[in-house]
C-alpha cells in the first residue's frame, strides 16, 4: 500500500531521516511528511543542526517552517531569516513543513503550534535568527576541529566556509554530519542589522515557481492506493441533527462503497469523486431542527437592535462622554452600520487524507493551520495514542482564517468519517465549494451604533460607540476581538466610550482575515470621515491633527498622501477616500480612487498604500500581501454577504452568488514601505482593514450617501 500524487512519473527520494524530498511515493509505514522544496538530486541523509535547520551532503539547507504556507510567504520569510544569520547563499536554501509538535514548534504568541494573527515572522524573527546563527557556529566549530585551527580564524560567506591562512575552503555539506554531533553553543552573537545581506532585499518566493507550473502538491493532489472518496451531507440549518435517512437509492449507484451516519451528518464513501457527489445528492435525510438556528439575517439584525437596550460590556470609557454631547455649541451626528456574515472562501476547500498503517499508526495529509490540535483530534476520535498519529502538513490553497479552528472541528469530522469507514482503506474527505460557502464559521454579523460630537471650534470632542456581535472566542465576558480598533483607537478624542453586546447565535463563527479590525476599522474610519467633513476639515489633515500622539499612524498617513499627491486634481467623475488603521502591530494607510461603475457599483481605479511593519524581511512579499489584502477586502466590501433566509437556511452557495473580485476589477496598487528598525510585525492581514473605508469615503464624496450597510452592491440600508 502506498500514497502518491496525481503525478506518478515524478521521482521521489526518501532521506535517511524519513524526510521525503521531491515527492511522489511514500510507503504507508514510512510515517514521513510530504515536504516540498529540496532539489531532486539532493539525495542522502540530512544532518539536523537544530529543530529548524537541516543540511544535506550537497550543502542544501532546508528550513523547517513551523508556520503553514498558504500563500502568505512564511516559507520565504523564515528561510531568509535563517539564511542571513547562517551566511548562506540564497540558491542553496529550501523550505519545508515542520512536523506536528506543539512543544518544539509552538507559535510563541499562542503557546501551541499554529499559524494565524499575522504572527509568523513577528514571533519567529529572533528564534530563527538564533537558529541560523547556532547552525553557523556549529559548522564553523566542525571545520575548525577538522582543519586544526581556531574558530575565530574562519569566515563564512555565501555558503562557503574558509580559512584564509591555509587556503582551505568547504561547503556546508562537508561538515554537516560532524557539526550535528556537536553540542550547540549556549549563546550566539546575532548580526548587526547594518550588516544584513539578504534581509531587506526583494526575493522571489520559494513556492511561486511550482505553484505556477503545476508541480506544487496540495492535499487534493494526494492520492493513495485503494483510496476512498468521502463526502458528508450536512443540514441546511446550523445546529440540526440527523433524525433518520434513506440511503437505498444512493447505495444502488455503481461505485458507492458505503453510507454511514456521523455526528456531523451522513457520509457517503465511493471509489471516485463524481460517484460520491451523485450518491450524496441521492440521500433522503430527515433533519431534527429542534436545536437549530432558524432566524433569518434580517430577524437577527432586528434582535441585535433590541439587544442594545440591555446591559453592555464596557470596553473603554474616558473623559465625560455625556457631558461632551450636552455641552453648549455642540454639533452631533449618529450612524448605524450593518455588517453581514462573511465566508472565507479560500480557493482550496477543506480536505484531508487519512490512512492507517499496518502498525496501527495513522497518517493525515492536509493543509493544517494548527497541526498539534489536529493530531490530538484525530487521536481522540479514532481512539489511538497521539504518539501514533502523524500530521503531514501540505501546502494550503488559502485560508484567511478558515483553517485556524481551535478544537479542530473540521478534522474531527474527517476523523469521524475515517473511523466510521472501518479505517481499513485510506480515505480522502472533501468539502465542495457549496459545503464551504454554506458550512458556517463565518465572520460574525455585527451592528454598530455610533454618536459623535463636534465642539464649537470644529474639534471632534465626543465619541459614543456600541457594537453588537457574537463572541468569536465564545466568551461571556468581553471578547477583545469584538472591539479591537475602537476602544484603543489612536485618535486623540478626549471623551470616548465603547461598549459591546455579545449575544449567542446558533451559527458557528470564526476569525476572518483581520478579525475584529475588518468591521471596526470600517466603522471608525467612515464615521470619522463624516465628522471631519461636517467640521469642514480635510480628511488627511483632520486625521493628522488627531494623531499627534501616534507617530507611526501619522507616518504612514503622510507617506500615502505623498505618493498619491493628495489634494491634486483627480479625473472627472472620480473621487478619493482615505483610511488609516493599525492591526497586528502593523500600520497601514490607503487612498482609493473611485468612480461609479456599471450597475451603480463602485469602480476602484487605483489604491495607494503605505505600510510600516518594522524591519522589512522581504519587500516583495510585503507588497504582495498588501496587494492581496486590498483585493480580498475590496471584493468583500463590494459584493459579499452570507444571508440566512426565512427559516435560517443559507442563501448563497458558490462563486456565482458569493463572488470574489474578478481580475478585471482589481485596481492598480502602489505600495510604499516605511523604513524601520523596529522588530518586524505581520503583513498577512493589515492590508485588509483600510480598503473598505477608503472606498466608502470616496463613494460618499461621489454620491453624497454614507455607506452604512455592506456590501456596497446591496445599496443603501433600508
Amino acid at each position: 500500500m502506498g500514497i502518491q500524487t496525481i503525478r506518478p512519473t515524478r521521482r521521489a527520494f526518501l532521506a535517511g531521516t524519513g524526510l521525503v524530498i521531491g515527492l511522489t511515493l511514500v510507503g504507508r509505514q514510512a510515517g514521513a511528511a510530504l515536504i516540498r522544496g529540496a532539489p531532486q538530486d539532493a539525495q542522502g541523509p540530512h544532518a539536523d543542526l537544530n529543530a529548524f535547520v537541516r543540511v544535506a551532503p550537497d550543502g542544501t539547507v532546508t528550513v523547517l517552517s513551523k508556520h503553514l504556507e498558504m500563500g502568505q510567504g512564511p516559507y520565504t520569510g523564515l528561510t531568509t531569516i535563517v539564511a542571513e544569520e547562517l551566511d548562506a547563499d540564497w540558491s542553496q536554501m529550501r523550505a519545508a513543513a515542520a512536523p506536528a509538535d506543539d512543544d518544539v514548534y509552538k507559535n510563541l504568541a499562542f503557546g501551541l503550534q499554529g499559524t494565524g494573527g499575522s504572527t509568523s515572522i513577528a514571533n519567529s524573527y529572533e528564534q530563527l535568527r538564533k537558529a541560523g546563527a547556532t547552525a553557523r557556529a556549529m559548522l564553523v566549530a566542525a571545520a575548525a576541529q577538522e582543519w586544526g585551527v581556531t574558530a575565530s580564524e574562519i569566515t563564512v560567506a555565501a555558503g562557503r566556509i574558509r580559512h584564509e591562512g591555509s587556503g582551505k575552503e568547504a561547503g556546508f555539506g562537508e561538515f554537516a554530519d560532524k557539526a550535528a554531533a556537536m553540542d550547540p553553543p549556549g549563546d550566539v552573537k546575532l548580526k548587526d542589522p547594518k550588516d544584513f545581506v539578504l534581509i531587506g532585499k526583494d526575493r522571489h518566493k520559494l513556492d511561486t515557481d511550482e505553484k505556477t507550473n503545476g508541480k506544487a502538491v496540495f492535499t487534493l493532489d494526494v492520492l493513495a492506493d485503494d483510496m476512498l472518496i468521502a463526502m458528508v451531507a450536512h443540514s441546511a440549518h446550523f445546529g440540526a441533527t440527523v433524525k433518520g435517512f434513506d440511503d437505498g437509492e444512493a447505495r444502488r449507484i455503481k461505485g458507492v462503497v458505503d453510507v454511514r451516519q456521523v455526528p456531523q451528518g451522513v457520509a457517503v464513501y465511493a471509489e471516485d469523486t463524481y460517484t460520491a457527489l451523485k450518491a450524496r445528492a441521492a440521500l433522503k435525510i430527515e433533519w431534527d431542527l429542534s436545536k437549530a438556528e432558524t432566524r433569518s439575517s434580517q430577524r437577527i439584525y432586528e434582535d441585535y437592535r433590541a439587544e442594545m437596550k440591555a446591559g453592555a460590556l464596557e470596553a473603554g470609557n474616558k473623559g465625560d462622554v455625556e457631558g461632551a454631547f450636552s455641552a453648549e455649541g455642540i454639533t452631533s451626528m449618529d450612524a448605524e452600520i450593518v455588517f453581514p456574515f462573511l465566508a472565507h472562501a479560500p480557493m482550496e476547500p477543506l480536505d484531508a487524507v487519512l490512512m492507517m498503517a499496518e502498525d496501527g499508526s495513522i497518517d493525515c495529509y492536509n493543509g493544517s493551520q494548527f497541526p498539534g490540535q489536529d493530531k490530538a483530534a484525530i487521536a481522540e476520535i479514532c481512539g489511538v495514542d497521539p504518539a501514533k498519529v502523524r500530521v503531514n502538513v501540505q501546502l494550503a490553497g488559502g485560508s484567511f482564517g478558515r483553517r485556524a479552528q481551535f478544537g479542530s472541528p473540521y478534522m474531527r469530522e474527517a476523523a469521524a468519517v475515517f473511523k466510521a469507514s472501518g479505517m481499513k482503506r485510506p480515505v480522502k474527505h472533501m468539502w465542495t465549494r457549496e459545503d464551504d460557502i454554506r458550512g458556517g464559521f463565518y465572520r460574525p454579523i455585527y451592528l454598530h451604533s455610533i454618536r459623535g460630537a463636534i465642539d464649537r471650534d470644529g474639534n471632534v470632542s465626543g465619541w459614543d460607540h456600541t457594537i453588537v456581535g457574537q463572541s468569536i472566542m465564545n466568551k461571556d465576558e468581553l471578547d477583545g476581538t469584538t472591539v479591537e480598533g475602537t476602544a484603543d483607537m489612536a485618535y486623540a478624542i478626549p471623551n470616548l466610550r465603547v461598549v459591546a453586546h455579545q449575544p449567542r447565535l446558533g451559527v458557528p463563527v470564526l476569525w476572518w482575515r483581520s478579525v475584529g479590525h475588518t468591521h471596526t476599522a470600517f466603522a471608525v474610519e467612515t464615521f470619522l470621515d463624516r465628522l471631519l467633513d461636517r467640521a469642514g476639515k480635510d480628511p488627511v489633515e483632520g486625521r493628522l491633527a488627531l494623531l499627534k500622539d501616534a507617530p507611526r499612524h501619522a507616518g504612514v498617513l503622510k507617506r500615502v498622501a505623498e505618493i498619491a499627491d493628495w489634494g491634486s486634481p483627480v479625473p472627472e467623475g472620480r473621487r478619493r477616500g482615505v483610511a488609516v488603521h493599525k492591526s497586528f502591530d502593523t500600520y497601514v494607510a490607503e487612498i482609493a480612487e473611485v468612480s461609479i461603475g456599471e450597475g451603480g457599483v463602485p469602480k476602484v481605479h487605483k489604491v495607494w498604500c503605505a505600510v510600516d511593519c518594522g524591519v522589512a524581511i522581504n519587500p516583495n512579499v510585503i507588497r504582495a500581501q498588501m496587494e492581496g489584502g486590498i483585493g480580498y477586502g475590496l471584493g468583500a466590501i463590494l459584493f459579499d454577504s452570507i444571508d440566512l433566509g426565512e427559516g435560517g437556511g443559507v442563501v448563497q452557495s458558490n462563486f456565482d452568488d458569493y463572488r470574489s473580485l474578478r481580475i478585471n476589477e482589481m485596481p492598480e496598487v502602489e505600495v510604499a514601505i516605511i523604513d524601520s528598525t523596529e522588530p518586524p510585525t505581520g503583513v498577512g492581514e493589515p492590508g485588509v482593514p483600510p480598503i473598505g473605508p477608503a472606498v466608502a469615503n470616496a463613494w460618499r464624496q461621489l454620491t453624497g450617501q454614507p455607506v452604512q450597510r455592506l456590501p456596497l452592491a446591496s445599496g443603501p440600508i433600508a
